[in-house]
């Protein structure tokens, strides 16, 4: 495994551009020999966007794979990236917003989608006035890939936090406006833990809902975090305050209008979207289902 890491440092050390070479080579094989999920990805762009042509699915559908191999050198190169270059690969905007929870004395629930590269957001926690930053993440079954992950998103200050101990964690800190956490939010309960769906892109899709607890019985400020890939290499993130309807969120009010905006984002960025990820299969485990748009 030490020699692993050793491989994986050395070559996260190589610039990027070098490392886009690797990238053309992943595309090519994955696009044209191996087909990587490829009927999944179909599968997944054909329900959400009904309205397109085959040719237009066909089109998307290539630059997702140009973007995913994109965006696994790019987690490579996050193993040693430095604040410098990640400041200037990744440019936040709307950074108001965080002072802004910081005087309302709320501290800050940020939710954003599987769009490309969500790993690059980790250099906010020096930019923002917050002192405790908490990537949210998954336990995955490697515990080797585990670690490797847990080092990056503790990178530039960052405190990460296992998904299944963030809630209790925020319930039992200080609201004060000096803590933000951040949401892939766009995740998919086990099928044991799915309780509540909603329709996101033309489909009946069950929902991530730890948040939802925290909208209705605490006053946090909740920031949608717009992806955009501006050119290879060159990302933009847009920040947005999510504000309740009245005066305080109604139960699943934040995670309806987080799938909007989420939504919203995939209309105008499709192939930006990690597509293969199989975020419909448990439809059938949908207890109740929210209709409503």
């Amino acid at each position: 495994m030490n020699f692993l890491i050793k491989i994986l440092y050395f070559i996260s050390k190589l610039p990027l551009k070098v490392l886009y070479i690797f990238s053309d080579v992943i595309f090519f094989l994955n696009y044209y020999l191996i087909g990587y999920r490829k009927k999944v990805i179909t599968q997944n762009l054909r329900n959400s966007f009904p309205d397109k042509s085959e040719e237009e699915i066909r089109k998307i559908r290539k630059k997702f794979y140009l973007n995913f191999s994109d965006y696994l050198v790019e987690t490579i190169k996050s193993f040693s990236i430095s604040e410098t270059e990640s400041r200037v690969r990744m440019q936040h905007i709307n950074q108001d917003l965080f002072h802004e929870a910081k005087e309302e004395g709320k501290n800050i629930i940020l939710l954003a989608g599987h769009v490309f590269n969500w790993e690059w957001i980790n250099a906010l926690a020096r930019i923002i006035p917050q002192d405790h930053c908490h990537p949210v993440y998954r336990k995955v079954n490697s515990d080797f890939w585990e670690n490797q992950m847990k080092k990056v998103r503790n990178k530039f200050g960052n405190e990460a936090l296992e998904a299944n101990e963030v809630i209790l964690n925020i319930f039992r800190s200080k609201n004060d406006g000096n803590s933000a956490y951040m949401f892939v939010a766009d995740q998919t309960p086990h099928f044991s833990h799915v309780t509540y769906g909603l329709e996101f892109l033309n489909q009946r899709t069950p929902a991530f809902i730890g948040y939802d607890k925290l909208a209705t019985r605490m006053d946090l400020a909740f920031i949608y975090c717009e992806m955009k890939k501006v050119k290879r290499g060159y990302y933009q993130v847009n920040y947005h305050r999510i504000y309740p309807d009245d005066e305080k969120f109604t139960e699943y009010e934040v995670v309806k209008k987080f799938h909007k905006l989420l939504e919203n984002t995939l209309h105008k960025y499709p192939d930006n979207y990690l597509w293969s990820h199989r975020k419909w299969k448990y439809q059938d485990s949908i207890k109740t289902f929210d209709s409503e748009k």
